[in-house]
């Protein structure tokens, strides 16, 4: 429905553009009546396309603010909060391992430069 409705919307633009861009300024009529051109018999008749193409523009504009203010109303009740991804609780992937697991061996005796020191041996004859 959004999504249509900004479509026709902007259609509706263009075409208020377009009928803006083909209609004669006002000072055109004063440059007709002293014979720059522009003759009463074109194919609206002498005032028919500027009341046609005024008329018109004033219907679409009154569409284009309507569709405005209904894309506004839709905007606006739009719940934006549930496509927020910063929102989104962090899951925790448990990590790959290459390698299988190590055995856990016993801790080896603690290595020295030093040489072990015997203890003394009872004396012999006592």
């Amino acid at each position: 429905m959004y999504q249509v409705l900004m479509i026709v919307h902007v259609l509706i633009a263009l075409a208020i553009v377009g009928l803006v861009m083909l209609q004669q300024g006002r000072g055109a009529d004063a440059g007709a009546g002293f014979g720059a051109g522009g003759g009463s018999g074109s194919v609206f008749g002498a005032r028919g396309a500027a009341s046609f193409l005024s008329r018109t523009t004033a219907i679409l504009a009154t569409v284009f603010f309507v569709t405005s203010l209904t894309l506004a109303y839709l905007a606006g009740k739009k719940d934006n909060k549930a496509e927020d991804i910063m929102d989104a609780p962090l899951v925790e992937l448990p990590a790959k391992r290459d390698l299988p697991p190590i055995a856990v061996q016993p801790p080896a005796a603690p290595k020295s430069d030093i040489p072990a020191i015997p203890s003394p041996a009872a004396p012999a004859g006592q």
